[in-house]
């Protein structure tokens, strides 16, 4: 997230720029000049945006190669999801909870100031759209570490965790699953985690609480798990 669009995509370039090399950009507003001449900057191979300005178009007309894709409803969420399979396909509703904080439960003795509140919120609608096992990482509204579609949640948060390296001190995780046991939340605070929010309903989640009171976090459970695969 940023102040203006290209502000936003600054952060999420600069959040794993190795990764961003030949990438898809998707950007919630029209493109304007500042944030086209960004895009233009690296190689990219496809930019999807609800619009495009006339004098950002022409700058990126330069670019060569570079697809761009104008989708106007971009916004708007599709009531269903198919997956296919042998022999047919599977059909789902789409997961288009809205979450909000007003909705969860502060476990922990350490209350969250509102900052962190709001980072916990980005955090969480970031893990909402990553493959499970999925943790995230996050600070100042940008990721900082991601692991991704891994067989166990304790792997998850060592990707994420060493991804984001320094950038941990202070920083907030989101898990997509709650924690089976205490070891994640032990991992995240050695690394310098402050903040975890996580769907909660383990029948060892005390141990998880006690170990968040223990270290000094800050732990929320929202009551919900967003479950991508």
């Amino acid at each position: 997230m940023g102040a203006t669009l290209a502000q936003a995509y600054e952060n999420a370039f600069n959040a794993d720029s190795v990764s961003a090399f030949g990438g898809i950009v998707a950007l919630n507003q029209p493109i304007d000049a500042d944030t086209a001449n960004a895009l233009t900057q690296t190689f990219l191979e496809c930019v999807v945006a609800p619009g495009c300005e006339k004098e950002a178009q022409e700058i990126i007309a330069k670019k060569g190669k570079l697809r761009v894709l104008i989708l106007p409803d971009l916004h708007k969420g599709e009531p269903q999801t198919l997956r296919m399979i042998a022999g047919g396909f599977l059909s789902q509703d789409a997961d288009d909870v809205v979450d909000t904080p007003n909705d969860w439960k502060i476990v922990t003795e350490k209350q969250p100031t509102p900052e962190q509140l709001a980072e916990m919120l980005f955090a969480w609608k970031v893990a909402k759209h990553v493959k499970s096992n999925a943790i995230v990482v996050t600070r100042d509204r940008a990721t900082v570490g991601i692991g991704a579609g891994q067989m166990n949640r304790v792997g998850a948060a060592k990707i994420a965790l060493e991804q984001a390296g320094e950038q941990t001190q202070g920083a907030t995780l989101a898990s997509d699953g709650f924690f089976p046991f205490d070891d994640s939340v032990r991992t995240a605070a050695a690394a310098g985690i402050s903040a975890i929010v996580q769907p909660g309903g383990s029948i060892r989640d005390s141990d998880s609480i006690k170990a968040a009171n223990e270290l000094g976090l800050v732990m929320v459970f929202t009551g919900l798990r967003h479950f991508l695969h």
